[in-house]
């Protein structure tokens, strides 16, 4: 059946989504569709190399590739969520661009982000190269797709929902990894003149490394988009919890870390979830089976053993006097 026959309810009766998930396939219905440009199949395993793709993520993604064969209910979603992320290249707020779908219905299905990404790799080169941005950028940004896919493995698929709004950013232009850390541009609901810090599972947090991250950003986006005028990183993670400090120590790269930021006050939210996901990889190991291999992961454990939680902290770093 062709895609452009069905209406946004026979797509969402197709899908066989829950109700709420559904709701976000009928609020596409009024999307124009867009032309994916995904590469052909067979230059495919070329861009997922240079995305940092892993081969058995790489085959997967393969098996499940778009094609004519596709469901068309699968085609007709595909076209709104690139057309939903490509009307706001430049933006830098978070984006949900389709519904959740399950991931048991095969490669396609469980794949189906990231051909919206690989969609969009041409949009944001394009958009980086207008900016002047160099191509070591882009890519090293981009590929944050094959280290997220590998955490997702290794988790056995607890690692990837997160990742629905997170990628949007990158193939947006919204976000910049520098080195060992990650630059998000402001969002306007938040405020204008601090940009956030994201920190990727990508090796040691050690003060070099982050010295180094945080003199190119200082440059980077002043050149970059002269027209946005940061003062502030801005930094919201359990990183920050004062609580660390009880348990590491003190030239530990973490605490060295947390003495960067100026804490800045307001409501402190609970960031169990986000700690054992980041420490532990998985969400469903009970607590007394959790590895204690590391300080990190002994300090997790004894801390929740003893009814305490962890708390995502907010600081910030001042980018100049």
């Amino acid at each position: 059946m062709d895609a452009q026959s069905l209406d946004a309810a026979e797509v969402a009766e197709r899908l066989r989504l829950p109700v709420e998930q559904a709701h976000k396939v009928r609020l596409l219905g009024d999307v124009p569709p867009a032309e994916p440009r995904l590469p052909s199949r067979a230059a495919a395993p070329e861009l997922l190399r240079r995305l940092s793709v892993a081969p058995d993520d790489a085959a997967e993604i393969l098996d499940g590739w778009p094609s004519a064969e596709w469901p068309a209910e699968l085609r007709w979603l595909l076209e709104r969520a690139v057309a939903t992320v490509r009307a706001d290249l430049g933006g830098a707020d978070w984006l949900v661009p389709g519904p959740w779908l399950p991931r048991d219905r095969g490669p396609a299905w469980r794949h189906f982000y990231v051909y919206v990404y690989l969609a969009l790799v041409e949009d944001a080169l394009a958009y980086h190269a207008r900016h002047g941005i160099p191509e070591a950028v882009s890519w090293a940004t981009l590929a944050d797709l094959g280290r997220n896919l590998a955490i997702d493995r290794r988790m056995n698929g607890e690692g990837w929902p997160v990742m629905l709004e997170w990628l949007t950013l990158h193939v947006r232009g919204g976000l910049y990894e520098l080195g060992r850390l990650q630059y998000q541009r402001a969002r306007p609901r938040i405020a204008l003149d601090e940009l956030d810090l994201h920190i990727p599972r990508s090796g040691p947090l050690t003060p070099q490394a982050c010295d180094e991250s945080l003199r190119w950003a200082r440059d980077f986006f002043p050149r970059y988009f002269p027209q946005e005028n940061y003062r502030y990183v801005t930094c919201g993670s359990w990183l920050l919890d004062p609580a660390l400090a009880e348990y590491l120590p003190e030239d530990s790269n973490i605490v060295r870390f947390q003495r960067r930021f100026e804490p800045m006050p307001g409501e402190e939210e609970d960031a169990d979830e986000e700690f054992v996901r980041f420490v532990y990889g998985t969400l469903t190991t009970p607590l007394d089976g959790l590895p204690t291999r590391t300080v990190l992961q002994r300090a997790g454990v004894a801390h929740l053993r003893a009814g305490r939680h962890w708390r995502n902290v907010t600081g910030r770093i001042a980018l100049r006097p």
